[in-house]
């Protein structure tokens, strides 16, 4: 709408598709603008999103007890073992801890916790304050470690340092101090890591489950469901396959520098896309012709149940509009193909991390009048929404009170979900909740601003 104004200094991170426009050139991976109220989260976050689904390890939060509340409870990651990541542990600094330092303290919590709890490793985040007041949680890291035996190793995940793809970084790098500590003499040559997924709502096993009826041994998931000597051994393994690039690209970057292991990204949303998971890896195996034929059989039974009852869904949303704001790029690329296969069209797509090649990629497969926004704000996504006439908005807990408020049907894609989207089932899933949120009668109580319907 003309009245909801852009901020002149977003106007470069925002592109709108159109024949004989613009040059693209969208601006991206900068610092979120003050005063925008960016959905994008801090450094903190972003390592505590890749770390935390790793079940038997321990993770203190070196701060203030407010950045310890952001952890365990807002993230659907589960175990089918130990639970230890779902206790959040913190030193609780005080204002006297700020003036003389926190490093006693942090290291009588380690002592204490490790002797209580006897994880395989401590994971020991540096939240701003810490930043600020300089304490050197290596040199307590490293003399906790000498003195427990296990794995002690901090992460630099202060929050003013960047943005949300830093605090990836910082977890990657300290992921990779544990990997090539282990044991690798029960790995096969046909076998993989599969990195970036975090088992929301059980997504790993799915995932886990497929690779192996074809005939691949999962050495290790970083980090869903993750322990920590699966990790120290990842170095065994033939192949990486990255779902979330933007997490954890870097450390399959190292791997393969390191360890001369090469890795793919794939994505594991949308009939489509899922398939290709699966041949792409398949291919990697060319002297076994039978993990290609599991795969081919694995995607035929699974599409053979799915694709009709997808047709009862695509025969109702049929010429809906959508619009997606997720953290991830890649994962916007699945979700456009996904909604399509339901005869729905993308007309507001964004990330909160993506990269200039990712937008560029997003620009070529979205259609004609398009919006394309990173490190959007509340304001631009309301405009959009309202301006496109979106039916359904997909985003995380931040954009669900954008959506109602707007009138707009709502589908979680985000962290803190209960129900897999991914896999065939996850595809499933997908498609009866657009089903149910886009085609609720309730929208009739709550017609949009601007007399809409």
């Amino acid at each position: 709408m003309e009245q909801i104004q852009i901020l002149k200094d977003r106007e470069k991170q925002i592109f709108e598709k159109k024949d004989g426009g613009a040059a693209f050139d969208l601006s991206c991976e900068t610092t979120s603008l003050s005063g925008s109220v960016s959905q994008r989260a801090c450094v903190f976050c972003g390592s505590r999103v890749v770390l935390y689904p790793v079940a038997d390890a321990l993770h203190l939060v070196h701060g203030p007890i407010g950045c310890a509340a952001y952890t365990w409870d807002i993230r659907g990651s589960v175990s089918s073992g130990p639970e230890l990541h779902r206790l959040s542990f913190s030193t609780d600094l005080q204002e006297t801890d700020v003036i003389f330092g926190g490093e006693k303290k942090l290291y009588a919590s380690l002592i204490e916790l490790i002797e209580q709890y006897q994880p395989k490793a401590a994971f020991i985040y540096s939240t701003c304050i810490i930043g600020i007041i300089g304490d050197d949680i290596d040199a307590v890291c490293r003399k906790v470690a000498k003195e427990t035996g296990i794995p002690v190793l901090p992460v630099h995940s202060e929050g003013f340092k960047g943005t949300k793809k830093d605090g990836y970084r910082a977890a990657c790098i300290s992921l990779m101090k544990l990997v090539g500590t282990g044991e690798t003499d029960d790995i096969s040559p046909y076998s993989l890591n599969i990195l970036g997924e975090f088992n929301l709502a059980g997504e790993a096993w799915i995932i886990r489950e497929y690779y192996e009826r074809m005939g691949l041994q999962v050495v290790s998931t970083m980090t869903g469901d993750g322990r920590v000597d699966a990790v120290r051994k990842a170095h065994g393994a033939a192949l990486n396959v990255v779902q979330c690039s933007g997490s954890m690209t870097s450390l399959a970057q190292d791997m393969e520098k390191k360890y001369g292991i090469p890795f793919m990204r794939v994505s594991y949303f949308g009939i489509e896309d899922m398939a290709s998971a699966l041949y792409d890896v398949a291919k990697h195996f060319p002297d076994r012709p039978d993990i290609m034929e599991k795969a081919r059989e694995i995607v035929k039974s699974e599409v053979e149940t799915l694709y009709p009852q997808l047709q009862k869904f695509k025969a109702a949303l049929s010429g809906k509009k959508a619009a997606i704001y997720v953290g991830g790029a890649f994962k916007t690329f699945s979700l456009i193909k996904a909604l399509r296969s339901l005869g729905m069209s993308v007309v507001l797509a964004g990330s909160q991390t993506g990269n200039s090649e990712d937008y560029r990629n997003l620009k070529e497969m979205s259609d004609e009048g398009t919006v394309i926004v990173d490190d959007s704000n509340p304001v631009e996504l309301s405009k959009f929404i309202l301006e496109k006439e979106a039916d359904l908005l997909i985003g995380g807990v931040k954009e669900r009170p954008i959506a109602f408020k707007l009138g707009v049907a709502f589908c979680d894609h985000n962290h803190e979900r209960k129900i897999p989207l991914a896999g065939f089932i996850g595809m499933y899933n997908f498609a009866l909740e657009v089903y149910q949120s886009v085609m609720s009668p309730v929208w009739q109580f709550a017609p949009r601003k601007g007399g809409q319907k």
